[in-house]
């Protein structure tokens, strides 16, 4: 998006349940790990296209992942991986 005034455009995803976010993205990982599959190519592969076949249907992964929208997914990602930099 192309701003004007040269102001930084802000965009809120407005999670309403941060904890049911990282319990859905738990649940595909421990999925995705039992079944063997790499769990960041897979999940990058979801959110990159939209695809649902990229997660795997055990546990029902695949619908549980799509309970939530992907940039969601991503923020949420994000946000724990620029958290655990602070920490380091």
């Amino acid at each position: 998006m192309v701003s004007l005034d040269n102001k930084t455009t802000q965009f809120d995803f407005g999670l309403n349940n941060v904890n049911e976010v990282k319990e859905i993205i738990k649940s595909v990982l421990n999925a995705l790990n039992e079944k063997g599959y790499n769990p960041v190519s897979q999940i990058i592969g979801y959110i990159l296209s939209g695809d649902p076949t990229y997660i795997t249907s055990h546990n029902n992964a695949r619908s549980i992942i799509m309970k939530v929208e992907r940039d969601e997914l991503l923020e949420e990602i994000l946000n724990d991986y620029l958290e655990n930099l602070k920490n380091e």
